[in-house]
């Protein structure tokens, strides 16, 4: 956005300016060798003076720096920077941080967790190990015969 309203700043600002096809910049300037001041136009007298609006007349403040997205008017530059700031940082980052911090637990990791503790308390309770070497019975394996399994690398 920014960099939009600084091409178009600078294509203002080059009043006496044409637009080569490649896009650089040719500066114009026309020069009077006539002695007679009197008999020549100038450009200043061509153009008629066109009377400044309301918005122009507001004095600008002589050490006024743009944040950049307006190098024309102070007000609508404040304004354009306020609006952004506000968006970017109140809406997204806290906003966005206040939904990321009260979400749902959707992977139930707290679930898991307490459910881990309470198999733990029930452990001790019934006089278990506490990690049991068996996690399933050997009764419900079934593992392949040596016959099935032939020739085949066992990696363990």
């Amino acid at each position: 956005m920014a960099t939009l309203c600084r091409v178009g700043t600078v294509l203002l600002r080059h009043k006496n300016a044409i637009i080569r096809p490649s896009g650089s910049l040719l500066r114009v300037a026309s020069i009077s060798t006539s002695k007679k001041n009197k008999d020549t136009i100038t450009v200043n007298d061509a153009i008629p003076v066109q009377s400044k609006t309301a918005a122009e007349e507001v004095v600008q403040d002589k050490n006024w720096v743009s944040w950049g997205f307006s190098m024309v008017s102070q007000t609508e530059d404040n304004t354009s920077m306020h609006l952004i700031f506000f968006f970017s940082v109140t809406l997204c980052i806290v906003l966005g941080g206040f939904v990321f911090a009260y979400l749902p637990d959707i992977k139930h990791r707290n679930w898991a967790q307490r459910e881990g503790y309470l198999e733990l308390r029930r452990r001790e309770a019934e006089g278990l190990p506490l990690i049991d070497a068996n996690l399933i019975s050997v009764d419900k394996i079934e593992l392949p015969s040596d016959e099935e399994i032939g020739d085949t690398e066992i990696i363990i």
